[in-house]
């Protein structure tokens, strides 16, 4: 049977709009930074809200109300699928690196690509566009269907942030928005030491001083400080390598991983997934405030995000515009990349899903998981990369290469359309065998 060109050329215009009104979405992040209506400083905070509070709050969101005790194995392939592609890409970049004589920095752009905020926007979009209609089996509602889709991205970019925070402090560091910063610690260290603070009837009052009464804050505090000196002295009694091992463990300690747990949580417990998502006159009593909130807060994420990393990347360029010297981006470096990010894992991923959902049961039947997993490998890298350079002390030059390949990088992001419509076309394909 033959193909219509119309059978490409729709879906392939609608997933090269869904990628350019993602460029766009990062543009308007440029433009924020460039007439200083968010400041560099501003923006790292707002990034780290997004991490900390929006993504969590979304993944409570997404995931409690598409979890329930009869479709919680259905993530279980998106886990293994997840950890299995990033640590074959870090592996593949490492010895990359070795043979081919690669920056160093190539590995980290090679294993971790973005898998937050990139995806949700893209989804958006293609559901905008209609291109999805044609996976969303008969009966099945849309914006459900869509909902499936992001709970899938969800789950792959909480795994991608753990990875980053096991990982990443071995492979140099983790980003700046999602790490631990050092200003917290700085922060911490210099409570009581600013010059203008205000005293009050409790004592010294700034932005991190508690609203409980002082009376109810010294307990707490003397809780605190007890069972920190005996986790302490129970650590410090471990052997080395149990200690090592707890250190390791206590990077997935993150906030993403969080609020899986809590979705989790929600959506595989009746009661509690009924108190939260059903209709208030069918014992859903925190849907139409608690769920409502969290929802709000949650969807604010990734639009957030993308103007974040348009904020980044305008600070590259000015520091690339800044520097007399803004050395010159390796193109073995940049052709591999794009090649393994655009190209690569796409081929490879397509073809496997497109097996795995057609001659085996390890899959559910939901086209909308095929579809989320055949994507998920693909896509620019992560803004890991901005933080890169400052962690390691690299030299002004290599963090102007480094500047220009994220702004290369995204500037190609329409690239993804090919992945977008081989999804598609072979997401399809199962769905009609």
């Amino acid at each position: 049977m033959g193909l219509d060109t119309s059978d490409l050329v729709v879906p392939f215009v609608g997933a090269l709009q869904a990628s350019v009104s993602v460029l766009i979405t990062i543009f308007f992040g440029v433009l924020t930074a460039q007439f200083n209506l968010l400041s560099v400083g501003a923006a790292k905070e707002v990034s780290r809200a997004c991490v900390r509070m929006f993504l969590p709050a979304l993944l409570i969101y997404k995931l409690g109300s598409n979890l329930n005790k009869d479709t919680g194995i259905l993530y279980l392939p998106i886990l293994i699928w997840s950890i299995s592609y990033t640590l074959i890409s870090l592996g593949i970049g490492v010895i990359a690196c070795r043979v081919f004589k690669l920056p160093n920095w190539v590995k980290l752009a090679v294993a971790f690509n973005n898998t937050t905020s990139l995806p949700l926007l893209l989804i958006q979009s293609l559901s905008t566009t209609g291109v999805l209609d044609a996976i969303i089996p008969p009966g099945d509602d849309a914006s459900k269907a869509l909902d499936r889709a992001e709970s899938y991205f969800l789950i792959n970019a909480m795994v991608s942030n753990s990875l980053t925070f096991a990982l990443g402090p071995r492979l140099l560091r983790p980003s700046d928005e999602d790490a631990p910063d050092e200003d917290d610690k700085e922060d911490e260290q210099s409570d009581g030491e600013e010059e203008s603070m205000e005293r009050g009837p409790d004592g010294i009052v700034d932005e991190e001083t508690s609203l409980l009464p002082q009376r109810a804050v010294r307990p707490i505090n003397r809780l605190e400080r007890r069972g920190y000196k005996r986790t302490t002295k129970w650590i410090q009694s471990l052997p080395p390598w149990a200690q090592q091992l707890l250190d390791f463990l206590y990077q997935f300690a993150n906030a993403p991983l969080l609020g899986t747990i809590v979705g989790a949580i929600i959506g595989l417990t009746p009661p509690l997934h009924r108190l939260f998502f059903n209709d208030s006159n069918n014992g859903g009593y925190l849907n139409a405030w608690l769920t409502t909130a969290f929802k709000n807060v949650g969807e604010l994420f990734a639009t957030t995000q993308i103007i974040v990393v348009g904020v980044k990347l305008s600070q590259s360029l000015r520091k690339m515009k800044a520097g007399k010297d803004s050395g010159t981006i390796s193109k073995k470096s940049m052709a591999f990349v794009f090649s393994m990010r655009f190209f690569f894992w796409p081929a490879v991923t397509i073809p496997l899903i497109y097996a795995l959902a057609t001659r085996t049961t390890v899959l559910s039947t939901d086209p909308m998981l095929w579809f989320a997993m055949m994507l998920m490998s693909s896509g620019p890298s992560a803004m890991i990369l901005v933080a890169l350079t400052d962690v390691t002390g690299s030299p002004e030059e290599e963090k102007m290469v480094i500047a220009k390949f994220l702004t290369i990088s995204y500037a190609i992001t329409p690239l993804i359309c090919f992945a977008v419509v081989g999804s598609l076309k072979a997401t399809e394909a199962a769905v009609a065998r």
